[in-house]
């Protein structure tokens, strides 16, 4: 059964732009999957992401599974990771076993080793984006992703929820990242796997901590779950599938089941608000922690509207319009400093 969840942001990344008038993407730098909202990380995303690395081998209790949006700046960002886990997985494990199916360990298995870890790409832990009359990007495919990261993903997992491709409002995005979580967990909770690590985006990231401890803020402004660059967050089942609640948010308001197109199995996510959480609420122990980075908090963020291609006022299409669309993000330093930004190309 699943008991923890570590949850991680993408590293420093570069950056791209969106035109509000035709929905086209455009970057500075070339992707190596030929998408313009596909970016690489920085040389110092790079530098986070080992120091990530480090942290995440240390980890008790230590990492079964891995689950990640399959954008390539989260791919590159817990590479070093699952690539050190491999090596160190082969010096101690017979050939013979290195080639079965990732599972995790099961009760009477004798003390079986686990198989080599791998990363399942997940699209419902991909990027979030405004509602909109145009398609957005989508990731890349395995076939594009597999050669770039050689025998880092697990070519044969099925993602389970595709957001919608003409974008989410805030309630649809919460929606959908909960649908994400309850089929997660129901297949950790199935295949007895005891710890994971998903790597995701700021805005996703948010909604993570709010859907697993059931507490959605009045305002969606409130700035209550943390997604630094590379920060780790760690959250613990509740027992018997219920109990306390995290203190990281004090309110949330009772909704019904909730239909969402986003395109799970089963469109029918769970009602997780009022503090209850989905698969019976999590307790948040870690909130982005950096400590492991060696510049601490970066590129905090929270969101400040609905970034929505669309009249608030009237629901029609903003294309065209001399504004572009969007809301704000904040943007800290080591200091603590912000600074204000277009979210355009921010996650």
């Amino acid at each position: 059964m699943l008991e923890t969840i570590y949850v991680t942001r993408h590293g420093f990344r570069s950056n791209w732009l969106v035109d509000p008038s035709n929905g086209s993407y455009t970057s500075f730098l070339k992707s190596p999957t030929g998408l313009a909202a596909d970016p690489t990380l920085t040389a110092h995303g790079v530098d986070q992401a080992n120091q990530l690395a480090a942290k995440l081998l240390t980890l008790d209790p230590p990492v079964e599974r891995v689950y990640s949006s399959m954008y390539y700046r989260c791919l590159q960002t817990i590479e070093p990771f699952v690539r050190e886990a491999q090596r160190r997985r082969q010096r101690r494990t017979p050939r013979t076993q290195q080639t079965q199916p990732q599972a995790a360990e099961e009760p009477g298995t004798g003390g079986r080793s686990p198989p080599l870890l791998k990363i399942r790409g997940e699209t419902g832990l991909g990027e979030w984006y405004g509602s909109a009359d145009f398609e957005h990007p989508a990731p890349a495919s395995i076939a594009i992703l597999d050669p770039l990261f050689p025998d880092l993903i697990e070519s044969d997992y099925e993602p389970m929820v595709t957001p919608n491709r003409k974008g989410e409002g805030i309630d649809e995005l919460h929606d959908r990242v909960a649908a994400a979580m309850e089929a997660v967990v129901a297949q950790c909770d199935r295949d007895g796997v005891r710890t994971v690590l998903l790597c995701s985006h700021a805005a996703v990231i948010i909604a993570l901590g709010r859907v697993l401890t059931g507490e959605m803020p009045e305002s969606i402004e409130t700035d209550d779950f943390q997604c630094f660059t590379c920060g780790l967050s760690e959250y613990r089942r509740r027992g018997d599938f219920g109990g306390q609640r995290s203190d990281v948010v004090a309110s949330g308001r009772p909704t019904a089941v909730s239909k969402t197109n986003h395109g799970s199995k089963d469109a029918n996510v769970n009602d997780w608000r009022g503090g209850r959480g989905v698969s019976g609420g999590w307790i948040c122990l870690l909130n982005s922690d950096c400590k492991h980075l060696s510049l601490g908090e970066e590129r905090g963020w929270r969101f400040l509207g609905d970034e929505s291609f669309k009249s608030p006022e009237t629901g029609q299409s903003m294309l065209g319009s001399t504004v572009a669309p969007g809301s704000v993000s904040q943007d800290r330093d080591k200091s603590g400093r912000s600074q204000e930004e277009a979210t355009r190309g921010k996650l």
